[in-house]
């Protein structure tokens, strides 16, 4: 049961491929240049006169169509033109002479719908060479009969005529045969007995008569007509140099009035040439001047302007730019001497505080050391004598060695003289520390020989 949709699906499909392959196969397809005829089922045609007929097939110029499998089968009928010949060799004219005439024409199957069923039913079978054999018998037997009506010269130079006719003649017997004559021309006609060779020739020979009789009365009106022309010619030349010799005796008689007034003219003129010369030439420097003043007040005014330009350029470059530099060291100037006025005034307060804290430091030091000298005057006072001789001569040695030490440091000491040099130096070294006592009393109000001498007073 699970497989019955598949079967009928299949077999749906199967039938289906069936019936395409089966269209496709019975579909039958012609070009435009032929006809489908259809047989086995019965269709209705019409007539030239208008009326209908059943026939037992039916027709598809070109494309396609379903052809019903074993019901109808198809032929096809060609539609193309096809060219004839037709030839007689043995025709009578209405002269009784006897000639061979050739001609040619197009013909084809009528693609008319009420004259196609006819071509069908008559060439179905035959094809192409029925067409062209049938249509190349009837088209024999009425250009034979086309000739009959005729004479020689009248098919000769009248062939489009003859072939009008024979169109006409058997347009009829195409049209009941389902074809259509495209075309027809006579293309050659001949005899045997010479008939047109002689119609050559008496037309040859009067060609020539009237050429000759022609030529003849040419010369002759030629001849006429130039004598006449010479003596015209004559008559024309006599005249012509006549009223040439009056045109010239004309005209130098009117050269000489137009040369004296040319003269005239031409003085007027030179002298009036003169004086618009003069004229144009101090309108000429007036406009010279105009110019020139013109031009030296454009100059002034484009001085000005350029004046006008660099002062505003040297304003722009130079100006400005000071004033904004002038303006900027000018502030920059107060800025520092603010700034430098404030740093002043910093510096100053901290000067202030620094000194008032030094002076406090010094007024304590120096009330710190007068307490000190104070205190040490009250110890001098309570010195005596010895103890003060004491503190001086413990200081001598100090003095003395203050005064010795640049000698200490001296590497060597090259005397000069004699050999109390060195005495002298030594000398001079105890002459610096017996001034001592007169020094220490000129800075201490100290008499160190009062001190000694109040000391020995006392030992003794």
């Amino acid at each position: 049961m699970a497989l019955l949709p598949w079967i009928i699906g299949a077999v749906v499909v199967v039938v289906i491929l069936f019936f395409i392959g089966l269209w496709a196969f019975n579909y039958r397809k012609v070009g435009p240049n032929q006809v489908l005829v259809i047989s086995g089922r019965t269709s209705k045609v019409t007539e030239r006169d208008g009326t209908q007929r059943t026939v037992g097939y039916r027709l598809q110029v070109g494309g396609g169509t379903f052809v019903m499998p074993l019901v109808e089968t198809v032929d096809t009928l060609p539609l193309e033109v096809f060219s004839i010949s037709v030839r007689c060799p043995e025709a009578l004219t209405s002269q009784g002479v006897m000639i061979a005439a050739e001609a040619f024409g197009q013909v084809k199957a009528s693609s008319d719908p009420t004259l196609l069923p006819r071509a069908v039913e008559n060439f179905l079978s035959k094809g192409a060479a029925g067409i062209t054999s049938v249509a190349q018998e009837v088209l024999e037997g009425h250009m034979r009969a086309a000739l009959g009506t005729m004479s020689v010269e009248e098919i000769y130079t009248d062939r489009d005529t003859f072939a009008a006719r024979v169109r006409q003649a058997a347009g009829e017997d195409f049209e009941r045969l389902g074809l259509e004559l495209l075309s027809f021309a006579l293309k050659d006609i001949s005899d045997a007995q010479g008939y047109l060779a002689s119609l050559g020739a008496r037309r040859i020979a009067e060609v020539k008569r009237d050429a000759t009789l022609a030529q003849a009365e040419t010369e002759r009106d030629a001849a006429i007509q130039a004598s006449e022309y010479r003596k015209q010619g004559d008559i024309a030349r006599l005249q012509a140099e006549a009223e040439l010799a009056k045109a010239t005796r004309d005209f130098e008689v009117q050269r000489a009035d137009f040369q004296s007034a040319v003269n005239t003219k031409r003085a007027a003129a030179d002298v009036a040439y003169d004086l618009e010369r003069a004229k144009l030439s101090e309108a000429l420097k007036r406009q010279e001047y105009a110019v020139r003043l013109t031009e030296k007040e454009l100059a002034a005014k484009v001085e000005e302007q350029e004046i006008v330009r660099r002062e505003k350029e040297l304003e722009a470059t130079i100006k400005r730019p000071a004033e904004a530099m002038h303006y900027q060291a000018k502030l920059e100037a107060e800025t520092d001497a603010y700034q430098k006025e404030l740093e002043a005034k910093g510096k100053a307060a901290g000067i202030r505080l620094y000194g008032m804290a030094e002076a406090e430091a010094t007024a304590a030091k120096g009330k710190a050391e007068a307490d000190a000298m104070q205190r040490k005057a009250e110890a001098w006072k309570q010195y005596t004598d010895a103890g003060l001789a004491e503190m001086a001569i413990r200081q001598l040695p100090e003095l003395a060695r203050a005064v010795s030490e640049p000698l200490a440091k001296v590497d060597k000491i090259i005397m000069v003289g004699d050999a109390t040099g060195t005495s002298n130096l030594t000398g001079q070294v105890a002459g610096v520390l017996a001034q001592l006592p007169a020094v220490v009393e000129s800075l201490t109000g100290v008499k160190l020989s009062e001190i000694l001498k109040r000391g020995e007073k006392k030992d003794a």
